[in-house]
């Protein structure tokens, strides 16, 4: 099907960035194209169909102090949709699972003696106030968190999980990224000092989905396996060349990771900008989803301080979302994040579940392969931006080197890190400034 026309904005990518932008020129009467590579929207956000219900590939949830989903979600009518409910949260350490929910349960973490306790406590507090995150760009996460916390924090605490996440570039990853992410779970907490988290009725593909109709709705078109090869200038206007057709527009908003970004304007664009795109490093992920008929603990999220570990959480998603949701089944979500060219990223499912099921044994003892009623995996090879030292000075401005060509993707949200929260204000930010564009720039009558 040829689908080739012209818009006043394409926007390539239909993940929540995309969406949230087309949302808002398409409220403001400007025509709007996304271009989608895969058969259905929502990105990293995307889902599968497990039984009657529909399930998110990655593992997804809010804080209670994302206010830019939330905002959203009230505009759509949805606030019915959102269920925020107490988590319990955990670690497994020296072959023993402690809870990590509450401060009190922070001082009966017995790895850690009563005064390191002490410490990780004042530390998890002192994150919370820091007003000036531009002062941390300097230093790494491993050295601000052995600063504030100590050696035997850092060992026990930190260091598995940053080298569980980010592997051989552990040491690289910045103290604003670290920082960024201790204040979000500092600030989801309830009166007693529970973590509470937030989820989508039907998964985050369903408010991806209702977005995407709310775009239809004010004229917008979304065209999905339209995987854009190229967006060149041509005259006054650029034309991006899908799949299915050509898209002549006035401006682009790509949203997609940045080398892919980078191959798309390849033909045009001067190496020093091509380099400028292609800088910023990106690990890949790996996340296998398990469908049981038993549970294996009643802990949400169970970080894994096991560096022996291949996996650096344990994310048993129905004891956040009932398993009645999904007949019965109990879900759990195993994520690695790796190089695209590590052997376990070529791994299937099988495969997968194979290698993993005696680590997971180890752990839950009583687990027993037959409790796996069905297995699935998923890839995505564009996963997380690895946040540097002076990673300010790293990212491409948001305007492109010509005239109408606009830069929105996850790499780009500092400090914050990548998530539907932030991917939204950016779109709708952005979007915002577009419309202002657009409208001074036609004639008045």
């Amino acid at each position: 099907m040829n689908i080739s026309h012209s818009t006043t904005v394409a926007i390539v990518g239909g993940g929540f960035t995309g969406l949230a932008a087309a949302y808002e020129l398409a409220k403001k009467g400007v025509a709007v194209t996304i271009l989608e590579s895969e058969p259905q929207i929502g990105g990293l956000a995307a889902a599968f169909d497990v039984g009657d219900e529909i399930l998110d590939r990655f593992y997804h949830h809010w804080f209670t102090n994302d206010l830019y989903v939330m905002e959203l979600i009230d505009e759509l009518g949805l606030n019915k949709s959102v269920e925020i409910n107490p988590t319990n949260t955990g670690v497994y350490y020296a072959n023993r699972v402690f809870r990590l929910s509450t401060p009190w349960d922070l001082l009966r973490f017995t790895p850690l003696p009563l005064l390191d306790r002490i410490r990780l406590g004042v530390l998890t507090l002192r994150v919370r106030h820091v007003e000036n995150w531009m002062k941390l760009e300097g230093k790494s996460a491993v050295e601000w968190l052995t600063e504030l916390g100590g050696e035997k924090v850092y060992r026990v605490m930190w260091e598995p999980l940053l080298k569980g996440k980010f592997g051989e570039v552990a040491g690289d990853v910045s103290a604003v990224w670290f920082w960024n992410k201790l204040k979000l779970r500092g600030g989801s907490r309830g009166k007693k000092g529970e973590e509470r988290l937030v989820y989508f009725k039907g998964s985050f593909s369903a408010l991806a989905e209702a977005l995407a109709s709310r775009v239809r709705e004010l004229g917008g078109r979304i065209e999905t396996v339209a995987q854009v090869h190229s967006i060149k200038p041509v005259g006054t206007s650029w034309q991006s060349e899908t799949a299915k057709g050509i898209i002549s527009s006035e401006h682009v908003i790509a949203t997609t990771a940045l080398p892919v970004t980078a191959e798309m304007v390849r033909s045009w664009a001067d190496n020093e900008y091509l380099k400028r795109l292609e800088r910023i490093n990106y690990l890949s992920n790996v996340c296998l989803v398990l469908e049981l008929d038993h549970s294996l603990s009643d802990t949400y999220w169970l970080n894994v301080n096991d560096q022996g570990f291949p996996f650096v959480g344990v994310i048993e998603h129905t004891n956040f979302e009932r398993p009645e949701t999904y007949g019965g089944r109990h879900i759990v979500y195993l994520s690695k994040y790796l190089p695209h060219t590590d052997p376990l990223y070529a791994m299937n499912a099988l495969e997968m579940l194979d290698y993993a099921l005696p680590y997971l044994q180890k752990m839950f003892p009583k687990l027993e392969r037959n409790w796996v009623v069905k297995c699935h995996l998923w890839k995505a090879r564009w996963s997380q931006p690895v946040v540097e030292k002076h990673y300010s000075q790293l990212i491409p401005a948001e305007k492109g080197p010509m005239p109408g060509l606009h830069l929105c993707s996850m790499a780009q949200i500092y400090p914050e890190d990548r998530g539907t929260n932030y991917a939204i204000r950016e779109g709708r930010a952005l979007a915002i400034k577009l419309v202002t564009q657009i409208t001074t720039a036609i004639p008045s009558s």
